[in-house]
């Protein structure tokens, strides 16, 4: 994932992240992350869509169901 520096944030600017990182109880990392998103109209997923999606990937799935072994191994590779 790229990295990003912030330079000559206005002070009163990091204050009010801060506090607002504080807030909903995230990092400053994070609550930047979600302020940029919002910004550029980034939406994420809620879980009733993420249930909703993953319900029609399995429904178009048409070979046998995988073992856990079989995942595990799929896990392990994307990691890798």
């Amino acid at each position: 994932m790229p990295t990003l520096t912030v330079k000559n944030l206005p002070q009163e600017t990091y204050e009010r992240l801060k506090g607002s990182a504080k807030a909903h109880r995230r990092s400053l990392n994070s609550e930047l992350i979600v302020c940029i998103e919002r910004a550029l109209g980034v939406r994420s997923l809620s879980a009733r869509e993420i249930r909703q999606r993953a319900a029609e990937l399995r429904a178009g799935w048409e070979g046998p169901p995988l073992t856990l072994a079989e995942i595990d191994e799929a896990k392990r590779a994307g990691r890798a």
